[in-house]
């Protein structure tokens, strides 16, 4: 493995700090579908998707990574990184900061 592809892999670790399993019940809740960007359309939110995507690549073999994967990775981590920076003030427990993050394989609480 390439040294960038390495530090992303850890920055990616460090960012996504829920468990395949946790992350997929997590994105099975209403809780989830209800927040993050939507086309005009409706449908599926981009996080939510994203975090569908993040449960792929955490069962994924280390091995089996491809470009994309890692530039998805880098996606996440950038934006779990950007969004922790906007931490609202007071009780975060029940919050669309909170769950838009979680969408994103990270749990603040």
């Amino acid at each position: 493995m390439k040294d960038a592809d390495r530090e992303t892999l850890d920055a990616f670790r460090d960012a996504v700090n829920m468990a395949p399993a946790r992350l997929d019940a997590w994105l099975d809740t209403e809780a989830s579908r209800a927040v993050g960007d939507k086309s005009e359309t409706g449908g599926e939110s981009v996080g939510h998707a994203s975090g569908r995507r993040i449960v792929r690549l955490l069962r994924k073999r280390q091995d089996d990574y491809t470009a994309d994967d890692f530039a998805h990775m880098r996606k996440v981590v950038g934006y779990v990184h950007r969004h922790l920076a906007q931490r609202p003030e007071g009780d975060i427990c029940d919050t669309p900061w909170r769950h838009s993050l979680m969408n994103w394989g990270h749990d603040p609480a």
